[in-house]
């Protein structure tokens, strides 16, 4: 599976009164992780919902196992991938290292959703495409040759 890594520099305002990481800004972190993610392969999310018909990938479970403690100032180094493909679903896992060290996984489920065709104010899970899950599921060298290919083609 193809995996992204994107580096957090943990501010002030990111810690709780124990100058710690208030909880949820990992959760926070994990949906931009997973924005960076998508990216990475060719997906950025404001251009994959027009592409592809959908109306969002909302989180229908989320869950986190704290190792370590973060502070203010600590630099943090995300590894995210897809490790499972359901059939409206996927499951994205971050790994949160500091000094090498792991300090947090979690995971989310997300649903690929559609607009419910009967409910306007509801959505509803339809099969991921093909083309998202071969990206999603590429490896690292393929994906990052890929993307130096396109920005070239795009200047």
């Amino acid at each position: 599976m193809f995996v992204n890594r994107k580096r957090i520099l943990i501010e002030f305002g990111d810690c709780d009164p124990a100058d710690i990481v208030f909880f949820a800004n990992y959760f926070r972190w994990f949906d931009d992780c997973t924005s960076a993610l998508f990216a990475a392969v060719g997906l950025p999310i404001r251009d994959l919902f027009k592409s592809y018909g959908v109306v969002g990938i909302p989180i229908v479970d989320a869950q986190a196992r704290f190792i370590t403690p973060s502070t203010y100032g600590d630099e943090l180094e995300v590894e995210s991938r897809v490790t499972e493909f359901r059939k409206s679903s996927f499951v994205i896992t971050h790994k949160f290292y500091r000094d090498g060290q792991l300090a947090l996984e979690g995971q989310e489920t997300r649903v690929w959703a559609a607009a419910h065709p009967t409910e306007s104010n509801r959505m509803r899970g339809v099969p991921l495409p093909r083309e998202v899950i071969e990206k999603l599921s590429q490896n690292a060298k393929r994906a990052v040759r890929k993307a130096k290919r396109g920005a070239r083609s795009h200047n």
